[in-house]
């Protein structure tokens, strides 16, 4: 079984919207490779505790701790709560057993009638699917794997449904050698209902929360970060990127 566990960075809206991007992130790891992998967060936030402050059981939000008044942690200089952010892409990197997948939507020229929560969650869950039945993913391949996904509470029910529908009809383009018209895909996979949870009791939400920011600080960097080399961050999840999402990018990120 593969876990899927999926946080956004950006927002859905169209007209009058703060951001141009709708990003994505799914950090998936296999069951068999879960508790390692956990053991290998609880490393790092316990590093944090003794280098910089952090305790464990306070939330790593990158918005919040770049963006937004970041509250308790104010405590921390703004520098420090940026090294925190590197250094869990840094560690991040160097799990063999996990694989990233991320979806990015540029909304500026989209029209208003676009979903951009429906769209990018159906590229994410079909890219899921797929590198599941391909066998695509590092780590345990069982004979007939199974993957299960655990977003960041959302539009729980919208998300829901979508997953149900997909599972009955998921009509996907052909590509552009075989020629128009689409194939009705459905799910045989991903099972179940998304499975929610809030990002401050789990430290796969967070990663998934920190990877789609620097991945939005890579395309549209804000001040801060650009004058402090946070648009670069991202590349140091290289190794981690699940490249068979899309053959047409370089990093495998699925631009819609």
């Amino acid at each position: 079984m593969f876990l899927m566990y999926v946080d956004e960075s950006g927002d859905c809206g169209i007209n009058q919207s703060p951001t141009q991007y709708f990003i994505l992130t799914g950090i998936v790891v296999h069951e068999l490779r879960w508790r390692s992998s956990l053991e290998r967060l609880i490393d790092f936030r316990q590093s944090m505790n003794s280098d910089y402050g952090l305790k464990l059981r306070e939330e790593i939000h990158a918005v919040r701790f770049i963006n937004r008044r970041p509250g308790d942690l104010k405590r921390i200089l703004k520098h420090k709560r940026l090294s925190i952010i590197r250094r869990f892409i840094e560690v991040l990197s160097q799990i063999d057993d996990i694989s990233i997948i991320n979806v990015v939507v540029d909304k500026q020229p989209k029209q208003p009638a676009y979903d951009v929560f429906e769209c990018a969650w159906k590229a994410l869950i079909q890219r899921f699917e797929n590198t599941i039945r391909y066998r695509n993913f590092p780590g345990p391949a069982n004979a007939d794997e199974r993957g299960i996904l655990f977003p960041d509470r959302t539009d729980d029910k919208k998300l829901t449904q979508l997953l149900r529908k997909m599972r009955r009809y998921n009509p996907v383009p052909n590509q552009a050698h075989i020629g128009s018209g689409y194939r009705d895909l459905t799910l045989q996979t991903v099972i179940e209902d998304p499975n929610f949870r809030f990002s401050q009791h789990s430290y796969f939400i967070q990663a998934a929360d920190v990877v789609a920011y620097c991945l939005l600080q890579q395309l549209k960097p804000n001040s801060y970060m650009l004058k402090n080399s946070g648009t670069a961050i991202f590349n140091l999840l290289d190794p981690r990127l699940c490249r068979v999402a899309s053959h047409s990018d370089p990093q495998g990120i699925v631009r819609l």
